[in-house]
């Protein structure tokens, strides 16, 4: 006797059953890692709206694929039931399908008669943005994300490995960003299809990511892993809704966005700044076990008006120089021949009420704040060997009270361990005077598009006269 029964109730021993589905994501046609067999991924989602993957495996693909289509419902018989493995991130099924030449699959049409075709999915296990920064961090986190693409940039090579990445900028219904790498085939493919669609349609457009990886590349950003998928432009309510949104909104959102001037020829790197993150004292995080990300209120100044405000790193890798001669060099992590570009970076004293803390600012963000390129700072300190003048920086910082967003990190030995801090955006306080500030616990209003930079740089806590230590200014491609 053949069973009906929902996904659920199907495991590695069920025989002769049969499962009424619709197929809610098709994912396209890949190689495993070790290019040994091509592949193709389907979600499936049964009456419970319980969700399930199954997999298409080389020959079939092609023989599937004018029958099985994208929100169309089928009856399933008999597919290979396995176990899902873990190594590529977390399953949204203990079990996954295999759909090969044995299985039996009938597709049902609104004229079948007997059975009814399943409404449209609704299901998404979505993580909201402002959640990401409270999220334990680890090799293994995975999350689905649903998000309107805001700016999308050429291809290009990054990394220690030299992959090559396409960046876009992402942000939700909130106005909250990120900064999302498609690496390898994702930025080929979707990188592609999303540019194209960019040009060609007028309204933004909103994808949805599946099995997305969290990064700490520039304090905090997005990444494809071998099994994510990027769909655009998919079909459920909720991506319906954001694009209404987005489409209302249009004119804010891209307002704001090109506002943001860049100084590099890749697009402006910038962070979520959730809205009502509670802010500390600087005093506060100076417990040896407080790391992560904080927000402050504090004061800024240039104390060391003698530091180096720029360092040489290679145009690859990012991997800083101690030379200040910009000639082409053999680089053995890129093992090719490259040259030295000049990067901001210098360190900054943050004063509250409790304590005062010194932290790097670099690339766009200290350009900004210094009102120069880094070429310009190049050529005063390192080719004119001249003093950099920041008495216009001391007038622009006197007497204001910033909204700082910064992370907190050590290294070391397991001897000796230093506490590091990263200023990772900063705003000024509006129509706030310095007295008349209340030190306690207090909410933040999150960060508008434009007033938006970032650039994670590390300064050791409390000298101003540390050595910076550099983070790879491209995200580790995390299978």
């Amino acid at each position: 006797m053949v069973l009906t029964l929902n996904i659920d109730q199907i495991a590695l021993t069920t025989q002769d059953w049969i499962c009424k589905v619709q197929i809610v994501e098709i994912g396209r046609p890949r190689e495993s890692p070790d290019k040994k067999c091509r592949f193709q991924n389907l979600i499936l989602e049964d009456e419970q709206e319980c969700q399930i993957k199954a997999v298409l495996y080389a020959d079939e693909i092609e023989q599937y694929a004018e029958m099985l289509k994208l929100m169309n419902t089928y009856l399933i018989s008999t597919a290979r039931v396995k176990i899902s493995q873990t190594s590529h991130g977390k399953p949204i099924h203990k079990f996954y399908w295999v759909l090969d030449k044995e299985t039996v699959i009938e597709h049902i049409t609104p004229s079948n008669g007997v059975e009814n075709p399943l409404p449209p999915p609704t299901k998404l296990n979505i993580t909201t943005f402002d959640r990401i920064p409270h999220m334990m961090l680890d090799s293994a986190v995975e999350i689905d994300i649903l998000a309107i693409v805001l700016r999308c940039s050429p291809q290009k090579y990054a990394g220690r490995s030299n992959h090559k990445c396409r960046e876009i900028i992402i942000c939700d219904n909130y106005k909250n960003q990120f900064l999302l790498t498609l690496w390898e085939d994702f930025g080929e493919i979707e990188g592609n299809e999303i540019e194209a669609k960019m040009e060609k349609e007028m309204d933004l457009i909103v994808i949805l990511g599946r099995n997305i990886g969290i990064s700490t590349f520039q304090g905090l950003s997005l990444q494809s892993r071998y099994n994510s998928t990027i769909h655009i432009a998919p079909n459920y309510p909720q991506a319906v809704e954001l694009t209404k949104w987005a489409k209302e909104n249009k004119s804010m959102l891209l307002s704001r966005e090109s506002n943001k001037t860049s100084t590099s020829s890749s697009a402006p790197l910038m962070v979520l700044t959730p809205a009502g993150q509670q802010v500390v004292s600087i005093e506060q995080i100076s417990s040896p076990t407080s790391m992560g990300l904080f927000y402050l209120e504090a004061e800024m100044a240039i104390s060391d008006e003698l530091q180096e405000f720029c360092v040489l790193e290679c145009s690859g890798c990012k991997q800083k120089k101690r030379t200040k001669d910009r000639k082409d060099f053999h680089c053995p992590k890129c093992n090719r021949k490259t040259t030295l570009l000049p990067r901001c970076i210098f360190q900054i004293d943050l004063t509250d009420g409790t304590a005062t803390v010194t932290a790097s600012i670099s690339g766009e963000l200290g350009e900004k704040l210094l009102s120069m390129t880094a070429e310009d700072i190049f050529d005063i300190t390192c080719a004119k060997r001249q003093s950099l003048h920041v008495n216009h920086v001391h007038e622009m910082l006197s007497n204001k009270l910033f909204q700082i967003q910064l992370r907190k990190s050590s290294w070391g030995t397991s001897n000796n361990t230093q506490a590091t801090y990263s200023i990772i955006s900063y705003m000024e306080k509006q129509h706030t005077s310095p007295t008349a500030i209340d030190r306690n616990s207090k909410k933040i209003r999150p960060l508008e598009i434009s007033e938006m930079e970032v650039t994670e740089t590390t300064t050791a806590a409390g000298s101003s006269n540390a050595t910076p230590k550099f983070e790879p200014p491209t995200p580790t491609k995390n299978l």
